[in-house]
């Protein structure tokens, strides 16, 4: 079977924004519900390195690496790009989040722009409880129109 080049990249558009979707409903109803006791870990965390929480990011890697290893034998353009939009997602949320918003690792350069600050302000008013609920802004991507402004109201 042959690669045709718009089945990966419809499979990648779907599959990073598929992560999207899947990622704030595990957060909202799975991270901060049965398996808070995972999660809080990175709600209050310790600051030496790897916290439980971190499972999570290798449940979803091994989502992307089983789309990607499943597509190639035979070739199936369109898993093939879902499990490289998977991959693709993975790679932005460990810089983005783990790094820059939480700097767990330094980054040679801060990021900034106004969809950037918006997102961590996003971010640190989901962080503000240290209980599983109440809580808001499960997404790294999407976020309520409020936190564009600077207001977390």
């Amino acid at each position: 079977m042959e690669m045709v080049l718009w089945k990966v990249v419809l499979g990648g558009l779907l599959g990073f924004g598929g992560m999207e979707i899947l990622g704030w409903a595990v957060h909202k109803y799975l991270m901060h519900g049965p398996l808070w006791f995972i999660h809080r870990t990175h709600h209050r965390p310790s600051g030496r390195g790897l916290e439980w929480n971190d499972v999570f990011s290798l449940a979803f890697g091994s989502l992307g690496l089983y789309l990607v290893l499943g597509s190639l034998e035979p070739l199936h353009s369109f898993q093939l790009g879902a499990g490289i939009g998977v991959c693709m997602y993975g790679l932005f949320y460990f810089v983005l989040h783990d790094a820059w918003v939480h700097r767990r690792w330094v980054l040679p350069r801060p990021l900034d722009g106004p969809y950037l600050q918006a997102m961590i302000r996003a971010h640190r008013a989901h962080h503000a409880s240290l209980q599983a609920k109440p809580s808001e802004s499960y997404g790294l991507w999407l976020f309520p129109r409020k936190f564009w402004a600077g207001r977390t109201k």
